[in-house]
């Protein structure tokens, strides 16, 4: 199928989207019609920018057409200069179409489970943990998301050992999917009294939030064990059993949450973690299983690849996929991170674009 074809065939859907959205739908079947109010913006951009590109192939016709047997100079000339812009929006009108026809990723719009973990540094390490929370928090409530920790494990000195935490609003996933792999810090740590530069790394990782449907989770097959939550060096901070311990017993699996002071929340957000932890194993599985395609996305979210190095002597942060370093790193940690993921959208939608070719 060509690409006009494609484009005939979304306006076609577009049209009986339209119809059905006209008709009781909205009290006969509710999913139904979600599910179609949010398939509609899509397709509107689309047929939208289809109807200006044929519309300019149209005005091109007639140019051409005219053209052919004018005689007056200077209509000629106005008509040469209408030709060369309508040329022009015919060109990025189609490149423009060609990205909004690049297959989505199925998981784009999901809200996400992170978890930030200390690896190899120590308390440096927690220390970049915490400050790399507080750098995905910013950037995600500047972009109209909500932020719920899950659990925290902090290692006493401001730092965290691991994080767990949700970010939830529609395209979450689109935005952070990036993220997951080994980020490496360079600098001289706070208790290094040589003014020596060290090197630490903690891992990301991030995967989009499953539903009971997606994700069937057999009460058979979990352990839930309740303890107190304790705060910092194993003060208790809480007097009842509300603290939720979650094994997946065929996975082996283990989920933690302490957040809430309710132990039925704090279940209900470890379940949301463990579906999630399974759902990206499945999605692992199966990509793993389509390895050419896997090799052709760098948002695949390999744990073990690293994948950004933040050098704070000399001012760099450095994105190895993009092959490319950014200034100001004091800004980006302070949340102002469009600047790196909206090269990493367009690096994966032009790679997506080159497969389809």
């Amino acid at each position: 199928m060509n690409l006009e074809d494609k484009l005939e065939a979304l306006v076609r859907k577009h049209e009986e989207i339209s119809r059905i959205l006209s008709t009781d739908i909205a009290t006969t079947n509710k999913e139904e019609y979600k599910r179609l109010m949010k398939e509609l913006p899509t397709l509107t951009e689309v047929v939208d920018t289809y109807k200006e590109y044929r519309k300019n192939l149209k005005s091109e016709e007639e140019i051409l057409d005219l053209l052919s047997h004018e005689k007056n100079d200077e209509l000629i000339e106005l008509a040469k200069e209408e030709l060369s812009e309508c040329k022009n929006n015919i060109q990025s009108l189609e490149e423009k179409l060609k990205f909004l026809l690049i297959p989505k990723d199925e998981n784009d719009d999901k809200n996400i489970v992170v978890e930030i973990r200390q690896a190899a540094g120590g308390d440096e390490a927690a220390l970049f943990a915490a400050e790399v929370y507080k750098m995905y928090y910013s950037y995600a409530v500047s972009n109209g998301f909500k932020v719920d920790i899950i659990d925290v494990n902090e290692n006493g000195l401001g730092g965290f050992k691991e994080v767990v935490f949700m970010i939830m609003g529609q395209g979450a996933y689109s935005k952070f999917k990036f993220e997951s792999g080994v980020h490496r810090v360079q600098r001289v740590p706070q208790t290094e009294s040589g003014g020596r530069i060290h090197t630490s790394t903690i891992t990301v990782a991030v995967m989009p939030e499953a539903t009971e449907l997606e994700i069937k989770v057999d009460p058979k097959d979990i352990r839930v064990d309740v303890y107190r939550s304790s705060g910092n060096g194993g003060q208790c901070v809480n007097t009842t059993d509300s603290a939720v311990r979650i094994t997946h017993i065929p996975t082996g699996i283990v989920v933690t949450c302490q957040d809430e002071k309710d132990q039925h929340k704090n279940k209900d957000k470890a379940l949301k973690v463990l579906r999630a932890r399974l759902y990206e194993k499945e999605y692992e599985e199966k990509h793993e299983r389509e390895a050419s395609e896997k090799k052709s996305q760098i948002g695949s979210g390999d744990r073990s690849e690293k994948i950004r190095t933040y050098n704070f002597p000399q001012d760099r942060v450095t994105d190895h996929r993009l092959n490319e370093n950014f200034t100001r790193i004091d800004d980006i940690m302070a949340g102002n991170l469009s600047r790196i993921i909206d090269k990493l959208i367009m690096k994966e939608k032009t790679e997506k674009l080159a497969n389809l070719n």
